[in-house]
């Protein structure tokens, strides 16, 4: 009987760990959208919309002496730097690509122009959100 107990606690479990849906890539893609498509045309809302209120943004970087340093922003902060930071014109590299998707996790990989992002999404109330990114810069810029 007590064998049973394990199995009976994954069956309860599984259908919340269900497969990807396409209401899940959707959601998922279009919240990465609102991120980075909000950041090129300065639209704080947008982005906001995209973020979830303790969002971490984080780039790690080496000085001349190779000593590592750490920016880090809060979701404030990024909306705020996304609605006064110059605006680009023209087209911009916004390839968004899902990694994987596990239950109410995903991770996404966006290719912008000098960048590449990497963001923690999370199902949060029914709705797809930006928890964590790590971001790099392209060599040379």
């Amino acid at each position: 009987m007590k064998a049973l107990v394990p199995l009976a606690l994954a069956l309860w479990f599984a259908p919340r760990l269900a497969a990807q849906t396409a209401a899940d890539t959707a959601g998922i893609i279009a919240t990465a959208h609102n991120y980075i498509d909000g950041w090129y045309t300065n639209d704080g809302p947008r982005m906001e919309s995209a973020l979830h209120a303790h969002l971490a943004k984080r780039l790690v970087w080496d000085d001349s002496l190779k000593h590592s340093h750490l920016v880090d922003m809060t979701a404030m902060e990024l909306v705020q730097g996304t609605i006064h930071h110059p605006k680009g014109e023209g087209q911009h590299r916004n390839e968004v690509k899902i990694l994987d998707v596990f239950g109410n996790v995903a991770m996404v990989r966006i290719d912008a122009d000098t960048w590449v992002d990497f963001l923690q999404e999370t199902r949060w109330n029914g709705k797809w959100v930006i928890m964590n990114v790590m971001w790099e810069n392209r060599p040379g810029m």
